[in-house]
Formats: structure tokens, C-alpha cells, sequence
């Protein structure tokens, strides 16, 4: 880390692309074992994938599913604390009374919840033929922005579904998010055509730095993950990428780039908010 003044100006992320089994204990078992390894080996922020401790499956959300005072908070809060390290932790079933949320916690290093992210845009869709999903089935949406204050700058948080939505992330970048994390699981329809371009895409047009978490592929789950977890800079260049099984990446973000990049092509400053509504004329 490069210290200017109060601001750390580098710092490194660690991508957990874990494989996620049947079996809640073994999947946070797996998660606190890869915080860890991320942790010995230099990474400030540790980011695991969309529902990292549950099949990515509309029929076992509920069995999964825990409020923040359960086993998979309150064991990841721990090994944050133990590690020293901020986590940014996919997703789980949140339980809120009677509603269920695709939901994201950070921990800061003292294992602290600093925010939480529930899914904004539920995943409902039906490519005939190939894959129809609805989380609306079983899941409620959340309804707030997420961005987060932390000792290098601010961060946002969404979740998958999320990053189609320009919209929100732009928001994210207008209230200062240097650093945009996506835990995901993309799968193999939208995985090819969709996966690598829109990272690329949301970081240009934002100008930020974007972390993109997904499972690793495991072909006998009902759902097929891409993989294929990567971080990609304000200039749309892919620094890490993973293939499709587990492993960690590391990538280290450099918050000067941001700058050098928003100086050579100051996209966020010429923007025309002075037009930007619909006007209809009446003839």
C-alpha cells in the first residue's frame, strides 16, 4: 500500500471463486478456509460469490436462509476479525420475518458489519429452450443503493442482475464508489454472450475499477455457474481473470489510475444533466 497523506492510494482484492456444494457447514468451512489463504497472501478486501452457502436454487433458499444473527454471519464476522481483513460476502438467504432476500454483508477487519446489499433486480427470466429462472419466486427485492465508507474510499455493492441496470451503478459512481463488486453467477446462456462485456462496460462508462465474484462451475449443480471471476480497470482493461474452477485471484487497485483516467477522458464532467429527462412536444 502506498500511503499520500491520509489516503492509502493502493490495496490489494482477493477473488474467492469457491465451489459451492449441498452442504452448508462444508460451504462456509470453504469460504473461512479461502479468507485465510487470501489473507497470508497480502489481500486487504476478500470477496466470496453470489450465494456462496447455498445451491443457486429457487427450491432450497428457504432451507438455506438465516437472519443476520445466524451461523453464516456470524462465522464469516469472525475469521474477518481473526484475519484482520474486510470481506465482502457474496450472498446468502437473508430471512427477514416472512421474506427472503439475495443478500450481501461486508464485514470491515473487525468483523463488523459496515452494510449490507439485498438484490435490487430479481433474476426472472425465460429463454425458451435453453433456461427459465424466476427468483421472484421465492425471493423479495431490496430496495437501497449501496455504497460504503472504508479506509482507502468508497465502495458499492450489488449483486448479479444488478449490473444491467446502468442506472444504479452510475449512481454509485456519482455518490464517489472508486471500486464497484459484483458477486455474481452468471450462467452458461448469459455467461458468454454477456459476462466479460458488461464488466468491461459498467467500468468504462463509470470510470471505476469493477470486481466480479462468481462460483465456480460445477456441472452437476441445477444451475451452471459461468466462472470466470475478474477484476477490470477504470479503462476497461481486464487486469485478473479466472478460468472456471476454484481458485483465488489476486489483483491489486490503484486508486491514481482512476484519476489519470477520468483526466484523459472526463466523461463524468460533460455529462448533460441539463437535458437529461424526457420532454414531449405538443403539437
Amino acid at each position: 500500500m502506498i500511503n499520500i497523506g491520509d489516503i492509502m492510494m493502493k490495496f490489494n482484492l482477493a477473488l474467492c471463486q469457491m465451489n459451492v456444494e449441498e452442504d452448508k457447514k462444508a460451504n462456509i468451512k470453504k469460504a473461512e478456509s479461502m479468507i485465510c489463504a487470501s489473507a497470508k497472501n497480502g489481500a486487504d478486501f476478500v470477496i466470496l460469490p453470489e450465494m456462496f452457502n447455498c445451491p443457486y436454487d429457487n427450491s432450497e433458499f428457504k432451507e438455506y436462509s438465516e437472519d443476520i444473527n445466524g451461523e453464516t454471519v456470524s462465522r464469516i464476522s469472525n475469521v474477518a476479525k481473526e484475519n484482520g481483513v474486510y470481506v465482502v460476502a457474496g450472498s446468502i438467504p437473508e430471512r427477514q420475518e416472512k421474506q427472503l432476500y439475495n443478500t450481501s454483508f461486508i464485514f470491515n477487519r473487525k468483523g463488523e458489519v459496515i452494510g449490507k446489499h439485498r438484490k435490487m433486480h430479481l433474476f426472472n427470466i425465460n429463454i425458451s429452450g435453453k433456461i427459465q429462472f424466476r427468483e421472484s419466486d421465492t425471493l423479495s427485492a431490496g430496495n437501497a443503493i449501496t455504497v460504503v465508507d472504508t479506509e482507502f474510499c468508497k465502495i458499492g455493492i450489488a449483486i448479479c442482475y444488478d449490473i444491467r441496470f446502468p442506472e444504479l451503478l452510475r449512481m454509485m459512481a456519482l455518490e464517489e464508489a472508486k471500486l464497484i463488486i459484483i458477486p455474481a453467477a452468471f450462467n452458461m446462456i448469459t455467461g458468454p454472450a454477456h459476462w466479460e462485456e458488461v464488466i468491461r462496460v459498467r467500468a468504462i462508462d463509470n470510470q471505476v475499477f469493477m470486481a466480479a465474484c462468481s462460483p465456480a462451475r460445477n456441472e452437476k449443480s441445477t444451475y451452471v455457474a459461468y466462472g470466470h471471476s475478474m477484476l477490470v480497470d477504470p479503462w476497461g482493461t481486464i487486469l485478473e481473470k479466472a478460468g472456471v474452477g476454484e481458485e483465488i485471484i489476486y489483483g491489486c487497485v490503484d486508486l491514481e489510475q482512476i484519476e489519470k483516467v477520468r483526466n484523459r477522458l472526463p466523461l463524468l464532467q460533460n455529462r448533460r444533466t441539463d437535458i437529461y429527462e424526457i420532454k414531449r412536444n405538443n403539437l
